[in-house]
């Protein structure tokens, strides 16, 4: 009988090493392993999507159902590099993922889309099942040695992790990095690499707060009696350093050093650049909104007879609490004694109540972070343009976006635009995530 010819072996897939377990780093892992990549994804944790987990505790918002234009222009200076992101996953395609996973969503009476379950934990779990039903290996506790980053002579990167039981190497074809921005360093995202990978001539813009409070320095009496108190439906209004106008309705929260909440971090990146600019930022809180100031001048202008001033305001105005306390604030015994007799003045503080931030609170306080990795020294494909075989997704670029499902949505799919990059280096081609 002839002889049959030997089955050629089976050509080894290439080897992709990501580093970091958070939303960008584990859709990138998704995507690679779809395009029938070897893949192992590093952290330095002891599980991955620890931020995921938390951001979701008090309902997981996925993403945002707001028209498209609308939707890109919330990543202000980089709108257009992250409204490309967008045009390879966008926030439909969010949905259909989360879809996919079991997580069927549904849009919220502010536009906020949100999974049926409302946490994060059922979806991590059925996320983390498939990649491992797809060949993702996960490596916990493995920290990344950023000094191991240039590419041997053939293309290949020997890198290096620190472990438990000590130092290991690993060969790679190609490494995509998503360790994730400096706020929240408990749950991993703590910047250790900006001075590597600037040291490596990659340009890094600095690490700042995004979406954070801001002190103002209140009084003893403002801080010890009023902190934790809530500011609901008051509308914040200020100016950015370029002449930006804000105004929008919502809450905030007095804390023992000032401002926090939704509405004052939808605001904080206009807030945080006028304050490296000059210094201070100024804000002003119309605590009525409902109320003109010609009604509330009528009638705080009502005589109040024996009552009390603070009665006089609650009973006329409905300002009480807090709000009152914060009337009173920052202006002297006798220049108070003086001005609240006045119905004009106190209806005007009441509409505009002027509020100066001294500082951004610190960075790892902060949602998330602004500046990292500049743009421009990646592709279109966010591969280093000195060396496309790296690839770099989330938040550890230099982009930044309002809570509200904006930051998790571009997180994910700059995840998939790295990958599809890679893919395309190594010459593979890009194949659908969610199965049929």
């Amino acid at each position: 009988m002839p002889t049959q010819p030997p089955v050629p072996p089976s050509p080894v897939p290439p080897r992709v090493v990501i580093v970091g377990g958070g939303p960008a780093g584990l859709m990138a892992a998704e995507v690679l392993a779809a395009g029938g990549v070897s893949v192992d994804l590093y952290d330095a944790m002891p599980s991955v999507g620890r931020k995921f987990l938390l951001a979701g505790k008090g309902g997981l918002n996925l993403t945002h159902a707001e028209p498209g234009e609308a939707f890109v222009r919330r990543y202000g200076e980089q709108a257009q590099r992250v409204g490309a992101w967008l045009q390879v996953w966008s926030p439909q395609a969010v949905r259909d993922w989360a879809d996919g996973l079991g997580a069927a969503t549904f849009v919220g009476s502010s536009g906020k889309v949100f999974p049926h379950e409302m946490k994060a934990a059922p979806l991590l779990r059925a996320w983390l099942q498939r990649l491992r039903r797809a060949g993702v290996h996960f490596h916990m506790r493995h920290r990344w040695l950023p000094e191991s980053l240039a590419p041997s002579s053939d293309g290949s990167m020997g890198l290096r992790f620190a472990t438990p039981s000590g130092e290991q190497s690993v060969q790679a074809d190609a490494l995509l990095l998503a360790l994730g921005g400096a706020s929240w360093s408990r749950l991993g995202s703590d910047g250790r690499w900006v001075s590597a990978l600037a040291a490596a001539g990659i340009p890094v813009a600095p690490l700042q707060p995004a979406n954070c409070g801001f002190d103002v320095g209140w009084s003893e009496y403002l801080a010890s009696h009023h902190a934790g108190a809530p500011l609901k439906n008051v509308v914040l209004r200020c100016t950015g350093p370029a002449g930006q106008s804000f105004e929008r309705k919502g809450e905030c929260v007095i804390t023992a050093t000032g401002l926090e909440g939704h509405l004052v971090y939808a605001a904080s990146a206009l807030l945080r650049d006028q304050i490296l600019r000059q210094g201070r930022a100024e804000l002003t809180l119309d605590l009525r909104p409902d109320r003109s100031p010609e009604e509330l001048r009528q009638a705080l202008a009502r005589g109040r007879g024996a009552r009390s001033l603070a009665n006089h305001l609650r009973e006329q105005a409905g300002i009480k609490g807090a709000a009152a306390a914060l009337l009173r604030e920052g202006v002297s015994a006798e220049d108070w004694a003086r001005l609240s007799k006045d119905p004009a003045w106190l209806a005007g503080r009441i509409k505009a109540l002027p509020i100066t931030l001294t500082a951004p609170r610190p960075l790892d306080e902060a949602i998330s972070t602004a500046g990292g990795v500049r743009l421009e020294a990646l592709d279109g494909q966010l591969r280093l343009r000195q060396a496309p075989h790296i690839a770099l997704a989330g938040e550890m670029l230099d982009w930044e976006a309002p809570t509200g499902g904006y930051l998790l949505t571009a997180c994910l799919a700059s995840g998939v635009v790295a990958a599809r990059g890679l893919l395309e280096t190594l010459g593979l081609a890009a194949r659908p995530v969610n199965p049929p």
